[in-house]
């Protein structure tokens, strides 16, 4: 029997079923857990999205999940190995009627975990994408309701395109935090320095502050450019 593919409007349950079977993952993990994060477009407040809970466990050493495998079983998991990705262990829960899936990444690997991250968190700061996004995705789910590969393949291209956006946008985003912070170290020290050499009480910290952010959203604005083709 095919899977059956429904695109359903955002559930705030999705949220709390994420968070029961994170602290089920952890337990099973143990040490070996570094994080566990909520991905996917169930993830997202208010986006649109196949009613699957996408899990992403970051371990230490990924060789040491298979011994895991029969804990996962016991959950209901099905153990599907990397299924197309390396270095990745997917799971999945509910056979013909899936509930959740597992990707389990390498701390190593930040590659795979940045992109479902990035995508994760382009979308909830761009809900204007997040609802083109959905209305895709519901439009696909119409067409292919029986068809998970036709489904799949008719967002492909649309998901290249997003997750390049997306990445794009998080090393904006960490260059306007690392500009910020450095800005902020700056500005105390130029402070600190003014008020001690001036005898003022606070003065100099205020300017230097001011002065610091200023150098910092300078710095962390700036684009970089891209390489040529």
């Amino acid at each position: 029997m095919a899977r059956k593919i429904e695109v359903i409007d955002y559930r705030p349950e999705w949220a709390d079923m994420y968070k029961r079977e994170a602290k089920k993952i952890r337990s099973i993990l143990g040490k070996n857990c570094k994080a566990v994060y909520h991905i996917g477009s169930t993830s997202v407040k208010g986006m649109p999205a196949k009613p699957i809970i996408d899990i992403m466990p970051v371990v230490r050493d990924i060789s040491l999940v298979d011994a895991h495998n029969k804990e996962f079983e016991a959950l209901g998991y099905d153990c599907r190995g990397e299924f197309g990705i390396p270095g990745r262990r997917f799971f999945t829960k509910g056979g013909d009627n899936r509930t959740h899936h597992i990707h389990i990444f390498e701390l190593s690997n930040q590659t795979d975990i940045q992109r479902h991250l990035a995508v994760r968190d382009y979308l909830a700061a761009h809900p204007a994408k997040a609802e083109e996004y959905g209305f895709l995705k519901k439009k696909l789910a119409a067409e292919f309701s029986c068809d998970n590969g036709g489904y799949c393949d008719g967002k492909e291209e649309y998901m290249k395109e997003l997750e390049q956006e997306a990445l794009k946008w998080q090393n904006e985003q960490n260059r306007l935090g690392t500009g910020l912070a450095l800005g902020l170290c700056l500005g105390c020290a130029l402070g600190i320095s003014f008020d001690t050499l001036s005898g003022s009480s606070g003065t100099g910290l205020c300017f230097g502050l001011c002065f610091g952010l200023t150098v910092g959203l300078c710095f962390g604005s700036i684009k970089k450019s891209d390489p040529p083709a």
